[in-house]
């Protein structure tokens, strides 16, 4: 074997997705630098991929790609949101490993080498988690609420705390490629594979520049998806209490039927017990509805196979 083969470094791949983080990219880009700068037997790749930013954050990666060949940036036609991008970013990596971080800064670099070490002893998916964080106390606690109930209602077991953060062995990923899933809620599919989790705790530290890309909306997508992509409790629980109403319904309607029957003159049925009895029935009913909705669009999403994104240019990529 020849020396060069033996000196060969090891590849470990970093990943963040950008959306408008013009204040935020270049600190990013030399923190991680510096991280990897304490790593000499690694080599390292730093995949970004933007969602059609707005303002100079494609002008920011782009100087910084024409300086560092090491930097590889994908940039998309358009949004595809906060889901399918840092995903998409993530499977086009070629490591040993992969990092992913968010571009914000609130997902702490300097974490890499602690990543890499539990790597070493044989974990392939590490991954930080934020008992504590300087966020929103309110959205924390929703945040941890949410995972506890996802944690219970799953049929496995899902990390709780955890953002995405984290390192993941090729190995892993190559299960993710081969399940490829239009829209993933990852942090539920790594944990479907039954990889032993090793989990960090650390403390998020509030966005300083910038505002978040989390609205109402988005982070109601991701626990929706959640649910749906890894319980068939609610769908279950849907069914139970459907026919557990349509037997009171039958009961209710057999009773006052009886009633009539035997006290025709002295029983008249008001319109009030009628009037509740349809505002119940068809409130639960229109409430499960609605989730069995939630079911139906992530089968429509895996039946169209959409492309997860579309590309509008790629800098420093070989192919």
């Amino acid at each position: 074997m020849s020396e060069a083969i033996k000196k060969q470094k090891i590849l470990i791949s970093i990943t963040s997705s950008c959306f408008n983080e013009e204040e935020n990219i270049g600190e990013l880009y030399r923190r991680v630098v510096m991280v990897m700068e304490t790593l000499p037997e690694y080599d390292f790749e730093y995949v970004l991929i933007d969602n059609a930013s707005t303002d100079r954050t494609v002008e920011i990666l782009r100087e910084i790609a024409s300086k560092d060949p090491r930097v590889k940036i994908i940039i998309n036609t358009r949004n595809f949101g906060h889901i399918r991008s840092p995903y998409w970013g993530i499977i086009n990596t070629k490591g040993a490993a992969t990092i992913y971080l968010a571009s914000d800064l609130q997902d702490p670099p300097e974490l890499i080498v602690e990543f890499i070490e539990q790597w070493q002893k044989g974990y392939k998916i590490v991954l930080a988690v934020k008992p504590v964080t300087s966020a929103n106390p309110v959205m924390h606690y929703l945040r941890r609420s949410y995972y506890r109930l996802l944690d219970k209602i799953s049929e496995v077991s899902i990390t709780k705390d955890a953002t995405g953060f984290g390192l993941y062995d090729k190995a892993v990923l190559d299960h993710i490629r081969a399940i490829n899933d239009p829209y993933p809620f990852l942090r539920g599919l790594i944990c479907e594979l039954g990889y032993q989790i090793k989990t960090i705790p650390f403390n998020q530290p509030r966005r300083l520049n910038g505002i978040s890309k989390n609205n109402f909306y988005s982070l109601f997508d991701i626990a929706l998806l959640g649910i749906v992509s890894h319980s068939m409790v609610p769908i279950r629980v849907a069914s139970m209490l459907g026919l557990l109403m349509a037997f009171l319904s039958i009961l209710t309607a057999c009773i006052l039927l009886a009633a009539k029957l035997f006290f025709w003159e002295s029983f008249p049925v008001g319109y009030a017990p009628v009037g509740i009895g349809i505002l119940l029935i068809f409130g639960v009913l229109l409430f499960f509805i609605g989730m069995v909705g939630e079911y139906v669009g992530v089968i429509h999403n895996h039946v169209q196979r959409r492309p997860i994104v579309v590309e509008k240019e790629r800098i420093n990529f070989e192919n």
